[in-house]
């Protein structure tokens, strides 16, 4: 699946549609304990949390494999943004160049194909401290049930057993609710989001199936943050 063009696709409504991100990335930064100067953000998208930061850094390095995210991610002297994927490990020969503070990821580290060789990577890299939110599989739970499929995500469990291979780390997990007025407006939110629920797995007909008898009226999200 084209996860990086779809997000590409998506760029300019990004913000508009994703209210739950923006809540996320606020829970984030508050896990942040003190103002660190050098930053490496992965996954950044238009940069939700390069414009939490409201103090004085030294770089903040951005990694994202949408283009179009990146173009609009915010720009200073300070502000380095690297179009490259997490999954590629010659991305990690870069930042092995640089000694950060803190490395964060915020709604970006659930779509790694091998999760467990990104955690690898990021804890060969030199830093102080971290802070990641990851999606996982209870985000549209009841979707995935009226609709007969596995979710595309990992579960909590799954992705704790991974990190602490690699981090001795903190964490909790969120849930959110975002309401809406009909059950149509909630699949637009799920396209014009840049995350598809269903990634093609259904067809059209199955798509129209489950507007029609999805019981809620509105998206569960599961959100596990992991932090040190």
């Amino acid at each position: 699946m084209n996860i990086d063009l779809e997000f590409s696709k998506y760029a300019h409504t990004y913000a508009k549609h994703n209210i739950i991100q923006e809540q996320v990335s606020d829970e984030l930064i508050s896990l942040v304990k003190y103002k660190p100067k050098k930053i490496l953000d992965l996954g950044c998208g238009r940069g939700a949390l390069a414009s939490r930061i409201d103090w004085d850094i030294e770089f903040f390095i951005g990694v994202d494999f949408a283009k179009n995210m990146l173009e609009l991610h915010p720009k200073s002297k300070q502000i380095e943004c690297i179009y490259g994927d997490f999954d590629n490990p010659e991305l990690y020969e870069h930042l092995f160049l640089y000694d950060f503070d803190y490395i964060l990821s915020a709604s970006a580290l659930q779509w790694a194909r091998d999760l467990d060789g990104v955690f690898a990577h990021i804890a060969k890299l030199h830093y102080q401290d971290f802070a990641f939110a990851i999606f996982t599989s209870k985000t549209f739970e009841t979707i995935h049930k009226t609709a007969g499929i596995t979710s595309p995500l990992r579960s909590s469990d799954e992705v704790l057993e991974d990190a602490k291979r690699y981090f001795t780390c903190k964490h909790h997990i969120n849930h959110y609710k975002l309401e809406f007025e009909d059950t149509m407006a909630m699949f637009r939110y799920i396209k014009q989001s840049g995350v598809s629920g269903n990634r093609g797995i259904l067809s059209y007909k199955e798509i129209k199936e489950l507007i029609r008898t999805y019981p809620l009226d509105y998206l569960e999200f599961e959100v596990l943050f992991l932090y040190s």
